[in-house]
């Protein structure tokens, strides 16, 4: 008989049982880890999920905003590539901020703000990116210990997708409309409409993709 008559039910269950297994993690745990985020202070938008719990650490009179309609996997089996870790949201100082803005997902991203790190509408990261505004560590050794480190805003605009595995570093801004190629370390700023990928990061090409589709 030839395949096509076949149906491979182990195939058809596997699948359903991973679909499945993520449906009930966000139905029962959900719910939780807002609560938690209350307690933490963090401001969520509406419709936020929560796919497995994050890693989130606030440092006092500093700010995580989170949109709406956004979505973050932590688990390690959420997402098909599987993850390193968990979604960290981390401010290192008071006045320092993350912003995340509507209908942004990620899975497995770490952001780390001393200062400020914004990413806007629509943005999508791939599983296991890293998003710094700061070097953690000064690079003058007579510096490192009783000064602080560096650190410049990171901006990620509208409509940016973050390969798998990138790295942004402080004071990138990323234009909108643009992808990052996966395991790219960006260092400098990528303007709007392009491709850019390598290390370090390099624009490829550059498109108008408002008007490429229409």
């Amino acid at each position: 008989m030839s395949d096509i008559y076949k149906v491979d039910f182990s195939g058809w269950y596997f699948k359903l049982l991973f679909v499945f297994r993520n449906k009930c993690r966000v139905v029962f745990f959900n719910w939780l880890i807002q609560f938690i985020c209350y307690l933490k202070r963090v401001k969520l938008g509406k419709n936020v999920i929560f796919n497995g719990s994050p890693v989130i650490r606030r440092y006092p009179n500093s700010r995580i905003i989170i949109g709406n309609t956004c979505e973050f996997n932590s688990a390690r089996n959420s997402v098909m590539v599987g993850l390193l870790r968990p979604c960290t949201f981390i401010t290192l100082t008071k006045n320092a901020e993350i912003t995340i803005g509507n209908s942004t997902g990620a899975s497995g991203v770490t952001i780390v703000s001393a200062t400020k790190v914004k990413i806007g509408d629509n943005v999508l990261i791939g599983a296991d990116c890293t998003i710094v505004d700061n070097d953690f560590h000064h690079a003058d050794p007579n510096k490192r210990i009783h000064e602080g480190y560096p650190s410049r805003p990171v901006v990620i605009e509208d409509n940016v997708f973050l390969g798998f595995n990138c790295l942004i570093l402080k004071g990138v801004t990323i234009g909108r409309n643009s992808v990052i190629g996966a395991n790219s370390l960006v260092i400098k700023s990528i303007p709007p409409n392009s491709i850019a990928l390598g290390n370090p990061c390099k624009v490829i090409i550059k498109r108008n993709w408002e008007n490429f589709f229409s």
